[in-house]
């Protein structure tokens, strides 16, 4: 018998007008605001330029939506292929269903095409955005909650989560409250975030190492959280795939750390090329002209001497002849 619990919400959606506005996307936009504007704090106290982050989430934020419902579909094909099954409706991301490793994956790649762009370090805007993004994880999967959805075993525990008769999955219909993975993982996150602040501070981390420690963290809340889930999933040798997921994750990141402490100590300098000096002034005023060339000095023949030497003393001696003109056709053309 259950004491205590956590309700779910009412509903997730409301209708405005002709506009259907749901929770599962005000979470996830609340999320992405959320790590830009810590993004963007961080990003500048590595020295970077302010609004760099903004410019990168215009590539990074649409290829990780894309990479995360792609991901759920391709793991979880038998939900949208088959006898049954209607494959547009793959294509309702309004609906749920993203998954976490194709975010990372294909938000990544658009963080990188960003990065050239800007001629960023990758590896070192990596390192500043990542606390950022497991705040965003951690505020996203409050989704889930508006949408009863990826709930864990049922349990009598003082804070579970209270699961409405037509969301519960077939084999649970009996049973009420269950295991609230949701606020597992959410919880799971702000504190990957904390440990991922305070390591960076604490160590001066560098070189992609950052990054390394937020997959070796949250994969290993995620794969004791994945197993308390009873959401339908494929299995491999009796485990769940993203349990297999978070295990390879793992021991690549650690295996990525290693290495980079080994190859780089402390941590890059010069992240992201400052702009030119003058830049501003010059964009504001146009391009100077080239200035004219000054006219040089008329030359003429050198005049010989005149008299002997007691005449240029003021000796006697004629009056001095007149010096020769010059020719016109002497003169220099200007």
């Amino acid at each position: 018998m259950t004491f205590a619990s956590i309700p779910s919400p009412d509903q997730g959606t409301w209708q405005l007008g002709f506009f259907e506005l749901r929770a599962y996307a005000l979470c996830i936009i609340l999320g992405v605001l959320v790590a830009v504007w810590l993004g963007n704090r961080r990003w500048i106290a590595r020295g970077g330029q302010p609004g760099t982050v903004a410019d990168i989430a215009v590539w990074a934020v649409p290829f990780g939506l894309v990479g995360a419902r792609l991901y759920h579909v391709l793991t979880d094909y038998q939900l949208y292929f088959g006898a049954g099954r209607d494959p547009v409706e793959a294509l309702y991301i309004w609906r749920g269903g993203l998954g976490i490793w194709g975010a990372v994956s294909l938000g990544a790649l658009g963080a990188y095409i960003g990065c050239r762009r800007r001629g960023v370090k990758f590896l070192a805007f990596g390192d500043a955005l990542v606390p950022a993004i497991a705040v965003a994880q951690g505020i996203g999967r409050f989704g889930n909650w508006f949408n009863q959805e990826l709930f864990g075993r049922p349990t009598d525990l003082p804070w579970a989560l209270q699961i409405d008769p037509e969301f519960r999955p077939l084999g649970f219909r009996n049973f009420a409250t269950f295991h609230p993975t949701f606020l597992y993982e959410a919880l799971w996150n702000f504190g990957v975030a904390g440990l991922l602040l305070w390591a960076d501070r604490r160590f001066r981390l560098g070189y992609g190492r950052v990054i390394a420690l937020y997959v070796m963290a949250y994969t290993a809340g995620r794969g004791w959280i994945e197993m308390l889930r009873i959401d339908e999933a494929n299995h491999i040798l009796g485990l769940r795939l993203n349990v297999w997921t978070s295990i390879v994750l793992f021991v690549a990141a650690l295996a990525f750390f290693v290495w980079s402490a080994r190859r780089h100590s402390g941590r890059e300098i010069d992240v992201q090329p400052g702009p030119v000096p003058g830049a501003d002034a010059q964009a504001d005023t146009g391009p100077e002209s080239e200035p004219e060339p000054e006219p040089e000095p008329e030359t003429t023949e050198a005049q010989p001497a005149q008299g002997s030497a007691s005449e240029e003393e003021g000796g006697g001696g004629g009056p001095p002849e007149d010096p020769p003109k010059t020719s016109r056709w002497r003169r220099r053309r200007r």
